[in-house]
């Protein structure tokens, strides 16, 4: 099976890490990783503004990136969610590109989507001891419907106990440009999250949206917190079993 990796900006910029685990974990499964260059951001950002010829410009070299690929995978359900969701709305009117957003929406998933559901692997071979939470984002739960594949990967890690996230549906105060334009809600919202992390006694906060694991951990780093942060992919890739 052949697989291409979709980055998305915040990884690509702030978390190579994150899509280095993401390749390692996929070819520990016999999976071959390609990465397109040609790829750049979803358009997101611009299409959640109203700037939606800006947002397609962004779509169309994403597109024309990925023709190629028989599966696209990603660290993230957000940007997912925008292929998945928005690509077919945004061009409705042009024919020729729908057909070639809905073939990209269609071979599109998130990472812990497409190890449960595509490859059947629920047990990716870990180890990690130590106490953590999980976030569960907005994007990915609610957009995806990705909720339980992350648990199960993680229930499945050597030496790791995952503690229940109370009110853990609710949104972390990142929503992209939310955090933004809204910065004084965000920051009450990423408090109230943090403060219920804390009570779960977990040294780790583990999350498979870099979004909300940026703006949770540079909160906790603020407040001078000693929470590690970690993407699942980094989590699953951090030790190998014997």
């Amino acid at each position: 099976m052949k697989v291409s990796l979709f980055i998305t900006c915040l990884s690509d910029i702030f978390f190579p890490e994150v899509g280095k685990s993401v390749v390692e974990i996929l070819e520990r499964h016999g999976v071959e990783v390609d990465f397109p260059e040609g790829q750049t951001c979803c358009g997101q950002p611009a299409y959640n503004s109203g700037y939606v010829k800006d947002a397609k410009k962004a779509a169309k070299q994403l597109i024309q990136a990925f023709s190629h690929s028989d599966y696209v995978v990603a660290p993230s359900g957000s940007c997912v969610s925008m292929v998945r969701h928005y690509y077919k709305e945004m061009f409705k009117d042009e024919e020729e590109w729908v057909a070639k957003a809905d073939r990209l929406s269609q071979i599109t998933y998130e990472f812990t989507e497409f190890l449960v559901n595509v490859l059947g692997i629920t047990d990716a071979g870990a180890e990690l001891h130590g106490v953590a939470t999980y976030h569960q984002s907005c994007h990915m739960s609610r957009g995806l419907g990705v909720r339980n594949e992350p648990m199960q990967l993680l229930s499945e890690v050597k030496g790791l106990e995952v503690k229940e996230l109370p009110y853990r549906q609710d949104c972390c105060g990142f929503g992209g440009t939310f955090a933004a334009k809204m910065s004084e809600i965000s920051e009450k919202m990423v408090d109230e999250k943090i403060k219920n992390i804390e009570s779960t006694g977990a040294e780790v906060l583990i999350g498979a949206d870099m979004g909300c694991l940026m703006n949770i951990g540079g909160r906790l780093r603020r407040q001078g917190k000693e929470i590690e942060v970690m993407h699942i992919s980094e989590v699953l890739a951090k030790g190998k079993r014997k």
